[in-house]
């Protein structure tokens, strides 16, 4: 080993870079394993970045003239000077690397930019939509991004909060189903396995630091082809973790294997931190339920008996409205005076109402004022009846004050919600007492009918390879989340986006509050590039870029199930199924904002010139919720619901009164170099919010980040 030693310092004596190199090869080398998982780990991973503008210092590739379908030049060359103006910029470039110097000069519109995984990056969001039908939830973010390096933001924003990561990453299938360094690792790659494992490697690394150590989950889906290599890169990348590996059918139909068994399941592997468990559930995920539970009961919301009466308690006589045609609740009325009577109290139009009158026309009373149970059907604590095929009205029920006790002790359960949203409950004793097998074998995991069929009814006529069944997502995280209502999930394989699609219908079955993070790049499929090409688009164009991944799949799937309506803007048709069932073109009461991840330069980010960009994330570290600052504040400081921002020190008095005098925020962000000033400020904050240094917490976290 010596004499490689002086080997390698008389290499960095003639090339610095090239002798950093060597040892870090060699070191990579010493550390290797007698005993377990041994892989290539390759050159760095590169990723081309169209649309992002080219500078001077920026590493490129020079593209293919328009209208070519042949790779380009893949060599990497360094921008050393930019001239000219629009259309007419022309570069200087210097190829890197290279034994001899070799220069050339081309037209910027030729360039595409290109970062390596070892160079650090400074990162930024930049919003691209958002739909908002959740009240005060935390938003669901999409970003649009590489990412690794979208991992690498995360760790600013979310290091340490992350309470369960779902992945359904590139199988390795050989079908052009995944890239490394631009290009497609076909099967016949001698290297293909460890450039998958080293594909890998590097993202997990990352999202260990993000996964709460204390209790969280990671859940990653595989089949036969990679299963056993990533169950080893599991085992040394999370050593003080417990791992079990579940066999789910996905396919009842069964995938030919020539001469083979027909393969009709893949693997979960469920990579269990700390404290955290698997809760049990109603079904042991290998054979489906029969029968149901104890029934939960629903009184009656009209009051009987001679203490029942309207002049009793006036205030406890009014109408409720609904829809004369379907019957579909509409309002909540006043009680009229003691002397008017029901018929002369006029409905809204289109409606009749439903009074508190027994059989015999007694007028009784209900047995919650009109406050009372317009709050208990927004959090379906009451219900309809079915209606009188006659008359068109319908009975009115609600949970007891026993029943609700034993919502919040546990002893009851809400299992989901019916078409009209009242919860639909069951006794925990009949409901979570089966530990789920290693075998899971359910008809609503079945990829073909309730992933590719269901991603159909979203975005009609939008193909996407093999997506996953919601309800197997969903399943899946409600195992580790079912206790944890404001879980923080992260999916950075998202594909068409069904992780998060999965967190609404857990949501809307318990109101829970978890938020989803999906991380997906905007990829066009392999068959289509060709003829984009041939059109001469290259990636970058409008016309290219809208018929990738993110824009053309993730982002209008992730729309449609919120606002229940496809992009054509049209309802969407049929009904989800099994744990809760209602009509998907109800929609979910959630907000979520779409984002494409930037490249910010650390000059400009130390300068405050980057703010737009860097806004996002310090909202999403203050947990993506109501409303941010997006500018920076022309009276020197501003706050948002979760956090605050101050940019004049002078002001910083005043900036401390506020946060104190608004509370609930979680953090306080201060733009200063003065770390004295910021210590001051730091100590005047109210406790319980998390003061941070902007912009040395931002640069330091980069400079200084593990994925290298």
């Amino acid at each position: 080993m010596s004499r490689l030693t002086d080997l390698i310092a008389r290499a960095r004596a003639r090339d610095s870079a090239l002798g950093d190199e060597l040892e870090r090869e060699f070191k990579a080398l010493a550390s290797r394993r007698a005993f377990g998982l041994n892989f290539e780990r390759h050159r760095p991973e590169s990723v081309e970045l169209p649309g992002r503008p080219v500078r001077r210092g920026d590493k490129v590739r020079v593209l293919p003239p328009r209208g070519k379908t042949q790779r380009g030049d893949q060599r990497l060359w360094r921008v050393t000077r930019i001239e000219g103006d629009g259309e007419a910029r022309m570069a200087q470039i210097t190829l890197i690397d290279a034994e001899t110097p070799e220069t050339a000069d081309v037209a910027v519109a030729d360039l595409v930019v290109v970062a390596e995984f070892r160079d650090f990056i400074y990162p930024g969001l930049v919003s691209t939509g958002s739909v908002s039908r959740g009240g005060d939830k935390p938003f669901h973010t999409v970003i649009n991004g590489e990412n690794f390096h979208v991992l690498e933001a995360l760790t600013y924003t979310h290091r340490g909060k992350i309470d369960a990561i779902y992945i359904d990453p590139p199988y390795n299938t050989g079908a052009r189903d995944w890239k490394y360094n631009n290009d497609y690792v076909e099967s016949e790659d001698l290297y293909r396995h460890s450039k998958w494992l080293a594909f890998i490697e590097r993202r997990l690394m990352v999202s260990r630091e993000l996964l709460k150590p204390k209790s969280s989950t990671l859940i990653v889906t595989i089949d036969e082809k990679e299963y056993l290599r990533l169950g080893l890169l599991l085992e040394q990348i999370f050593p003080e973790a417990t791992i079990q590996m579940i066999s789910s059918v996905i396919n009842p139909k069964g995938s030919a294997r020539s001469g083979r068994f027909s393969r009709v399941d893949e693997y979960i592997y469920f990579v269990f931190l700390g404290a955290a468990a698997v809760a049990p559930w109603r079904s042991d995920m290998l054979r489906e339920v029969e029968g149901e539970g104890r029934k939960v009961r629903w009184a009656g919301l009209m009051r009987n008996g001679e203490g029942s009466r309207r002049q009793r308690i006036p205030s406890m006589f009014f109408p409720i409205f609904i829809d004369a045609k379907t019957g579909a609740y509409h309002s909540t009325g006043e009680p009229p005076p003691a002397e008017v009577q029901p018929e002369d109290v006029p409905c809204p139009p289109g409606t009749l109402a439903i009074w508190p009158i027994d059989q015999s026309g007694q007028e009784l009373m209900w047995r919650l004022s009109p406050p009372s149970f317009r709050e208990y059907l927004k959090i379906g604590h009451a219900k309809f009846g079915k209606r009188d095929k006659v008359t068109g009205q319908r009975s009115v029920s609600y949970l007891q004050t026993g029943i609700r006790q034993m919502i919040e002790s546990g002893e009851v359960v809400a299992v989901g919600r019916d078409a009209e949203g009242a919860l639909e409950l069951e006794f925990a004793d009949a409901f979570g007492t089966r530990n789920p097998a290693t075998i899971w074998n359910l008809v609503a995991h079945s990829a073909s009918e309730h992933g590719a069929g269901l991603l159909k009814s979203l975005v009609p006529g939008r193909r996407f390879p093999y997506p996953k069944s919601v309800y197997a997502v969903e399943d899946c995280l409600r195992f580790v989340l079912g206790k944890n209502p404001d879980a923080v999930v992260l999916d950075f394989f998202s594909g068409s986006g069904t992780t998060a699609h999965a967190v609404m219908r857990l949501n809307r079955q318990d109101g829970g509050r978890r938020q989803c993070i999906s991380v997906t790049n905007n990829e066009v499929a392999a068959d289509e590039q060709a003829a984009l090409r041939k059109a001469g688009l290259r990636p970058g164009d409008p016309d290219w870029e809208k018929w990738g991944i993110c824009d053309y799949i993730t982002k209008p799937r992730i729309a449609a199930a919120i606002t229940g309506k496809t992009p054509e803007g049209k309802d969407i048709e049929g009904d989800y199924k099994f744990t809760d069932e209602f009509p998907m073109a109800e929609g979910f009461e959630e907000n979520a904002e779409f984002f494409t991840l930037t490249y910010e330069s650390h000059v400009a980010v130390g300068a405050n010139f980057a703010f737009q960009r860097i806004a996002p994330l310090l909202w999403m570290r203050a947990g993506s919720e109501g409303r941010r600052i997006d500018d920076l504040p022309e009276g020197g400081w501003a706050l948002a619901d979760t956090y605050g921002l101050l940019v004049d020190l002078d002001r910083a008095g005043a900036f401390c009164d506020a946060v104190a005098a608004q509370g609930g925020l979680r953090v306080a962000y201060v733009v200063t170099d003065d770390d004295r000033r910021f210590q001051a400020v730091a100590r005047a904050l109210p406790d319980g919010v998390e003061p941070v240094r902007l912009y040395e917490s931002y640069l330091s976290n980069f400079r200084f980040s593990m994925g290298r």
